[in-house]
């Protein structure tokens, strides 16, 4: 695929670049190829622009590799939104098109090639937002996934940050069924990092009658290690969300409020959603994690809390999250 300039875009990349021209949002650049897809719909908002970030085929296959690079311009208010879930098949063995033909000076190993990888990174001029809101990761049985994102604001730069993930397919008795999962997500103001948040989820690689036959040999070994079912019970969807600028105040304000009346003593089973509210870099951003036992759960929570962005990018354009 090349661009509209002709250029020649190399597998599996994207590249989105937006400046505020009057009163629209204007794409200079949104490009992208093979397994990535860009799509941008006609917004009426003063200054907002949103585009689906999405896959071809409607997931990602072991092996697939996508790099985004977003740059927001002045005084715009971007959303990056999906359409469902970002869904991770199962790991094979082989060769993937998006990688058989990556420009590299170096093979590739294919124990690599395996996993699927996606990285981003994200430069947020002055005075203007990035609203990162997709639906979660659902990864499947024995799938594994990498993902890699960062972000770059100036100083009077906004943004909201959600990475979340589901344990998979539950309608197919999947229950944190897969190898693993790994995301790293960093934000720098002004070249100085003030947040780093990694997620490493990963299962025992040795099978049941392996780890049996090492404990029978030797009785003094420390116990099996215990599956992510059993580590994450009962909850099937873990979230972060990161807030940080002048456009996340008023959001921040009220969670501050409803996070004051939360009374902590003991109960005798989990609730059915859980959150916490950290705040970093001495109180200019927030950090909120949450997990529940349903993924609506949380989807609903955070459809909620997060209502305050209406005043910000419009309510027919916050409509279009967590549907």
């Amino acid at each position: 695929m090349t661009s509209a300039a002709g250029e020649s875009i190399s597998v599996g990349t994207g590249h989105i670049i937006c400046d505020l021209h009057s009163s629209n949002v204007v794409f200079s650049k949104l490009s992208s190829s093979y397994p990535l897809k860009l799509l941008s719909p006609r917004v009426s908002e003063y200054g907002v622009a949103i585009v689906y970030v999405m896959s071809y085929g409607g997931g990602l296959v072991g092996g697939d590799c996508m790099q985004l690079i977003v740059e927001v311009g002045k005084e715009c208010k971007l959303l990056l939104l999906s359409q469902g879930s970002t869904k991770v098949f199962k790991t094979r063995a082989g060769n993937r098109a998006s990688t058989r033909f990556r420009r590299s000076s170096q093979p590739t190993p294919s124990s690599l090639q395996a996993i699927t990888t996606q990285s981003m990174e994200v430069t947020i001029a002055p005075g203007s937002a990035l609203f990162l809101l997709p639906d979660p990761v659902t990864c499947f049985r024995s799938a594994s996934y990498t993902q890699l994102q960062s972000f770059h604001l100036a100083g009077s730069a906004s943004i909201v940050l959600l990475d979340w993930v589901t344990s998979g397919r539950r309608s197919m008795g999947e229950d944190w069924d897969f190898l693993r999962y790994y995301s790293v997500n960093e934000v720098f103001v002004e070249g100085r990092r003030v947040a780093r948040d990694v997620l490493l989820l990963e299962n025992p690689f040795l099978d049941t009658q392996t780890a049996s036959e090492s404990c029978s040999s030797n009785p003094t070994s420390r116990a099996p290690l215990r599956m992510l079912k059993d580590r994450l019970a009962p909850y099937s969807c873990y979230a972060m969300l990161l807030l940080y600028g002048p456009h996340t105040h008023g959001v921040v304000t009220d969670l501050q409020a409803k996070y004051r009346t939360i009374s902590i003593f003991k109960r005798a089973a989990p609730e059915r959603f859980i959150w916490s509210l950290t705040p970093v870099d001495d109180g200019k951003g927030t950090v909120i994690r949450a997990a529940g036992i349903d993924t609506d759960d949380v989807k609903n929570w955070f459809r909620e809390v997060l209502r305050g962005l209406e005043a910000v990018v419009g309510i027919d354009e916050y409509r279009k999250v967590f549907l």
